[in-house]
């Protein structure tokens, strides 16, 4: 039986790239079933701010499998991108991208670069929460969970155990974000223990950057939160030779979404210039996931063949090394025409039927949860931070005290610095001066004092202990 996909040929480029990827894989005898669904700039223009018709979310969960060519989301206000949706609705909480060298044929600086990167595709600063607060200040909620850490950490090291590959690493930021991050590192930790066969180790993320830029060669599998991910797999794309040569997977327990990792280019669009490798790649990856592993095999190895033979596209064509310059569909003919072969000065690929449901069990420990105080903040421009710590001290209650004044993360109260630049945005922390467990109604009455003394409160964070632990930041300063 055929194995039913949902396929969207896009926008700009895609159309081109997609038509040359189904050509390919059909010749070499993928047995798929084609649904088409429209989504893109289209429906973005006709008023559909998600990008794609509410009765193509059925073909999707019928099919469970997406072949998707990159769109063109507008710019402005508005318009949701349609790939964060996919992922969220779906629940594609993995993200897989590999990023191979394929030097000589393609120009790098790293010939010997194989690593794939793994990114957390639901949540982080990826869930869209954001609020402007003030006049001056925008807010954008960073989210990490521990279900999804778990899991997004446990696929990394799930796929480099099934690919044999040595190690995973991760890229994180918690000398800073110590409780969002510092989740993620904690988590990595204790699954990495779990796979005693495979190394590990951890990288903060700014310095890591710097070392898969620099000797991309140490690492292996990289796990990371969603904005990294999504920035360092272009990053390591690129310094494979190209951005354009990268396919995707996202994955999830029930759905799975595949294309390239690169935009619809529409300045190249109808030329029959653009170069289909990474939505090709991409669909590589789909033919591992529904089990035609031999077609992936062929398809993947006519490639790196076709690579080998010089016959390339304007992107990646140099004199020297190249040997023929060809448009999009005289490369899919080229790709066609090996079918059978494989290459022999790039590595051949031999991929196996291998798909994996990650599950995982997550904790049901439940912590002891007392509530302790609030941090408060307001919308306030009408004199300096003494003055602002002078006036809410009449809002103290006996079990809630003002104790700090933070604005922009940085304490400006008491013995603040005058130095220190304020915004309108001012966030003051109230306590329980001995730490003991308040009530909801305390709070609520806190914040009808300070409203009633003429204060714009915009947003508060409760404080809670979990088992006697903060559960919310310190103060810089």
């Amino acid at each position: 039986m055929k194995t039913p996909i949902t396929v969207a040929y896009g926008d700009g480029i895609g159309p081109e790239i997609m038509q040359a990827t189904l050509d390919i894989i059909l010749a070499a005898g993928a047995s798929i079933e084609m649904e088409e669904i429209k989504i893109g700039e289209q429906l973005y223009l006709k008023g559909l701010t998600t990008g794609i018709e509410p009765s193509s979310w059925e073909s999707l969960r019928r099919t469970k499998v997406f072949l998707k060519a990159p769109i063109t989301t507008p710019q402005g206000g508005g318009f949701k991108s349609l790939n964060v949706t996919t992922r969220k609705v779906l629940g594609l909480y993995a993200n897989v991208r590999p990023c191979v060298s394929f030097y000589p044929y393609v120009h790098t600086k790293h010939p010997k670069m194989d690593v794939v990167i793994v990114r957390e595709n639901e949540e982080d600063l990826y869930a869209g929460v954001e609020h402007r607060q003030t006049n001056q200040v925008y807010q954008c909620l960073k989210l990490i969970t521990q279900p999804g850490s778990e899991k997004i950490i446990r696929y990394a090291f799930e796929y480099a155990k099934a690919n044999n590959r040595k190690k995973v690493s991760v890229f994180i930021k918690d000398n800073i974000m110590k409780m969002t991050d510092g989740l993620f590192h904690k988590i990595f930790d204790q699954i990495a223990l779990e796979y005693p066969e495979l190394e590990n180790d951890a990288w903060i993320v700014d310095i890591g950057a710097a070392k898969l830029a620099d000797t991309p060669e140490i690492f292996d599998v990289i796990v990371m939160p969603n904005l990294y991910g999504d920035i360092l797999s272009d990053v390591a794309a690129q310094i494979t030779g190209s951005v354009g040569l990268a396919g995707s997977a996202n994955l999830g327990e029930h759905c799975a979404m595949f294309e390239a990792i690169h935009g619809s280019a529409p300045k190249r669009a109808g030329q029959n210039l653009a170069n289909p490798s990474g939505l090709l790649l991409g669909a590589v990856m789909m033919l591992v996931h529904i089990k035609q592993a031999e077609i992936a095999t062929k398809v993947h190895n006519a490639w790196l063949y076709t690579m080998e033979q010089g016959i390339h596209t304007y992107d990646i064509y140099r004199e020297g090394v190249s040997t023929m310059k060809v448009g999009t569909k005289e490369f899919a003919q080229a790709v066609i025409a090996n079918l059978g072969k494989s290459p022999s000065t790039l590595p051949k690929v031999a991929y196996s039927n291998f798909t994996k449901q990650i599950k995982t069990s997550f904790s049901t420990y439940k912590a002891d949860k007392k509530l302790v105080g609030s941090d408060v903040f307001l919308d306030w421009d009408k004199g300096s931070p003494d003055d602002l710590g002078k006036m809410l001290a009449n809002a103290n209650l006996p079990d809630l005290e003002l104790s700090v004044i933070s604005n922009r993360g940085v304490k400006v109260w008491p013995n603040g610095m005058p130095e220190t630049f304020c915004t309108d945005h001012w966030r003051c922390r109230f306590l329980h001066p001995k730490g003991e467990n308040i009530t909801n109604e305390k709070i609520i009455e806190l914040l009808s004092k300070i409203t009633q003394h003429g204060y714009d409160v915009i947003k508060t964070e409760n404080l809670y202990t979990f088992d006697g632990e903060n559960g919310f930041s310190s103060i810089h300063g």
